[in-house]
């Protein structure tokens, strides 16, 4: 596992790729769940009893940051191929907006605009936001270790 991720990382484009990813995931999420506020100034907040959720969506974003560059690199390597790398991004895309479920603000937005099917849905959300991300942990991990094994064949790396 180490060799694939030195072999993808080696690469400075991927590495660029992995922070922007962790971080424009990382601060999207935490506005969306309300533990950064933009107004009246920028202030950061994890209230009593959510740091579990806070640091799901430190993982989500951290597994989304790992997992998304190593599927751009096998798509590159793998232009060929289309049908075997389907499932490796249609995972990453899944996981990542998993993670995204809290609602915040945008169920607001959701209420006011698909009514009761809306308030539904947003109840939903906020009701089972924590084993969502977790479920979105664990498909991110499974893409992460289809990745790493799928570039250890195709790429024919020694363990």
């Amino acid at each position: 596992m180490v060799q694939t991720i030195k072999l993808v990382f080696s690469n400075f484009k991927y590495l660029i790729l992995s922070i922007v990813f962790f971080s424009s995931m990382l601060i999207g999420l935490l506005i969306l769940s309300e533990y950064i506020f933009l107004e009246p100034y920028i202030i950061g907040h994890v209230p009593s009893g959510t740091e579990f959720g806070f640091i799901l969506i430190v993982i989500i974003s951290a597994l989304s940051a790992l997992v998304i560059p190593m599927n751009i690199f096998r798509i590159n390597v793998l232009k060929s191929s289309k049908q075997k790398m389907g499932g490796g991004v249609i995972g990453s895309i899944i996981g990542a907006v998993a993670g995204a479920c809290s609602c915040g603000p945008v169920g607001f937005a959701i209420i006011s605009t698909f009514g009761s099917v809306g308030a539904t849905a947003t109840a939903f959300l906020t009701n089972y936001e924590v084993p969502i991300r977790i479920i979105a942990i664990g498909i991110l991990t499974v893409t992460y270790f289809t990745t790493v094994r799928s570039l250890k064949v195709e790429c024919k790396i020694n363990s």
